[in-house]
C-alpha cells in the first residue's frame, strides 16, 4: 500500500524517488497521482514526505486532483534553463533534474528512478546525471527474484484503490451479462450455426464488437479479450478468430479483463460457455474445473504460502489423470498454467499462485484471480473459469465476480 512507501524506501536506502517517463500511460504515475490524468512531468517523493507533482503548465489543475502539492515546470525554471542553454539541451535537462529535486527538498542522497518511457534515453541520462549532479546517486532497481519497490507496494490495496477496483468489477460483470443476453437473443440455424433473425451467422468478431461498445458505455476499455471457440479454446491465450461463426455445442473460453478507460485498474474474469448444449467430454471437464475451483477456495488461509493452493489443485487434476506443469515441463494439454495471479494497475501482478513461486503468501489487501482450466486442443475444446477476489482485512477471501457460472447458454431468438 502507499502507506508502506517510506518503509520500502528505507529498505532500499533511498533518500527519494522520482517517477518520470514519456507521455504514454504509466501505472506507476497513475498510482502516485491517485489516478489524476497527467502525462509526462515528474513525481518526486522524499523519504518521510508526501509526493510533489511537477507537471506541464497546462496540466496543473488536473494534477491538483491528486490531492498532493503541485508545481509547474515553469515554476521550477525549465523555460529559464532552456533560454540559458539554447544550444545544450542536455545541460538544461541535467540542471532541471537538480531543480526538481531541490523543489521537493532533496539536496543529496540516493534517488530511485521509476516509470515508463524510452529505455535508451533514460539509461543514458542516468549516467550523465550521476556524473554531473554532485551529491546525488541515481539508481534503478533490478527484479532479481524479489519485488521492486512498486511491485511490493502493489501487493496490497488501500481503501481508495479498492473503491476503484469494486467499481470496475461491477461494470465488468454487467458487461459479461450483456454479452450472455446478446448471444442468447439469436437462434440456431440448420447446421448448428448461431444466426440472427435474418439468418446471418453470428461471428466471434461481432461478439467482440458488441462487448467493446458495451465496455465503452461504462467507461471501460477492452485490453484484447479472449473469445476462443472449439480447438482455439484449447490454447489458453488464443484470442479466437473474428471471422469464425459461433456453433452449438462447442466450448467457448471468454476471458474478459478490461481496465478503466485510458488506463487504470483492471478486472479479470473468465467463463466457459457451450451454446445450446454441452458435449459429454466438455461437461465432465467443466465439472472437474469447478471442483478444482472449489478446492482452491477452500485451500485459502491468510498468511499461507500461495503455492500450497496451486499444489492442492495439481493434486486433484493429476488424480483425475490430467497432465500438469508438475508432471510435464512443457505441457500442451491438461492443466498447463498456474492457478492465479495478483491484479491491479497491471493485469498481472504479485502474488503468483504457482508451485514454482515458494515465497509468496496471502496478505490482507491482496487482489487476486483464481482460474483453473483444462485444455485439449486436439480434442477440440478448452475450459477455464476465473473469478477475481479481494483478501479482506478480516482475512476472508471474497469474490467480486458474481456473474453466474452456467456452462450451457440457451438461445431464445
Amino acid at each position: 500500500m502507499k502507506r508502506d512507501l517510506d518503509r520500502l524506501m528505507q529498505a532500499r536506502g533511498l533518500a527519494a524517488f522520482i517517477v518520470t517517463g514519456g507521455e504514454d500511460y504509466s501505472d506507476i504515475r497513475d498510482y502516485m497521482s491517485n489516478g489524476a490524468h497527467i502525462s509526462g512531468g515528474f513525481i518526486v517523493k522524499k523519504l518521510g514526505a508526501e509526493p510533489l507533482l511537477i507537471v506541464n503548465n497546462m496540466e496543473v489543475e488536473e494534477a491538483k486532483k491528486s490531492g498532493y502539492p503541485v508545481m509547474s515546470i515553469g515554476e521550477c525554471g525549465y523555460f529559464e534553463l532552456l533560454k540559458a542553454y539554447p544550444d545544450d539541451l542536455l545541460k538544461a535537462t541535467v540542471l532541471f533534474w537538480g531543480r526538481v529535486l531541490a523543489a521537493a527538498g532533496v539536496t543529496s542522497g540516493t534517488v530511485g528512478v521509476y516509470g515508463k518511457g524510452e529505455i535508451h534515453l533514460y539509461s543514458a541520462l542516468l549516467a550523465v546525471l550521476n556524473a554531473e549532479l554532485d551529491g546525488y546517486r541515481f539508481v534503478g532497481e533490478l527484479a532479481d527474484g524479489k519485488p521492486t519497490l512498486f511491485q511490493e507496494a502493489y501487493l496490497t490495496k488501500d481503501a481508495d484503490e479498492l473503491a476503484r477496483i469494486h467499481s470496475v468489477a461491477e461494470r465488468t460483470n454487467a458487461v459479461m451479462a450483456q454479452a450472455w443476453d446478446f448471444i442468447a437473443s439469436h437462434r440456431a440455424g440448420a447446421d448448428e450455426t448461431v444466426v440472427d433473425a435474418n439468418g446471418v451467422p453470428l461471428t466471434i468478431g461481432a461478439v467482440k464488437r458488441f462487448v467493446r461498445r458495451a465496455l465503452l458505455d461504462v467507461e471501460l476499455e477492452d485490453t484484447q479479450m479472449i473469445f476462443a471457440q472449439g480447438r482455439d479454446a484449447g490454447f489458453p491465450h488464443s484470442h479466437g478468430e473474428d471471422a469464425q461463426p459461433l456453433k452449438l455445442g462447442q466450448s467457448i473460453v471468454f476471458d474478459l479483463f478490461p481496465r478503466e478507460l485510458g488506463g487504470g485498474y483492471y478486472h479479470d474474469m473468465t467463463r466457459t460457455w457451450c451454446i445450446g448444449y454441452a458435449p459429454p467430454a466438455v461437461q465432465r471437464a467443466y465439472e472437474q474445473v469447478m471442483t478444482a475451483f472449489d478446492i482452491a477456495v477452500k485451500a485459502f488461509a491468510l498468511g499461507r504460502p500461495t503455492h500450497e493452493m496451486q499444489e492442492a489443485v495439481l493434486d486433484y487434476f493429476e488424480a483425475q489423470g490430467h497432465p500438469t506443469q508438475r508432471t510435464d515441463n512443457n505441457p500442451t494439454r491438461g492443466y498447463v498454467h498456474s492457478l492465479g495471479h495478483g491484479l491491479g494497475l497491471n493485469v498481472h501482478e504479485a502474488p503468483s499462485i504457482s508451485h514454482l513461486r515458494r515465497h509468496d503468501v496471502f496478505e490482507a489487501g491482496n487482489f487476486i484471480t483464481i482460474e483453473p482450466g483444462l485444455y485439449y486442443p486436439d480434442e477440440g475444446w478448452g475450459v477455464r473459469v476465473e473469478d477475481a477476489f479481494i483478501v479482506t482485512d478480516a482475512g476472508e477471501l471474497r469474490s467480486i465476480t458474481p456473474f453466474k457460472k452456467d456452462l450451457v447458454l440457451p438461445l431464445h431468438g
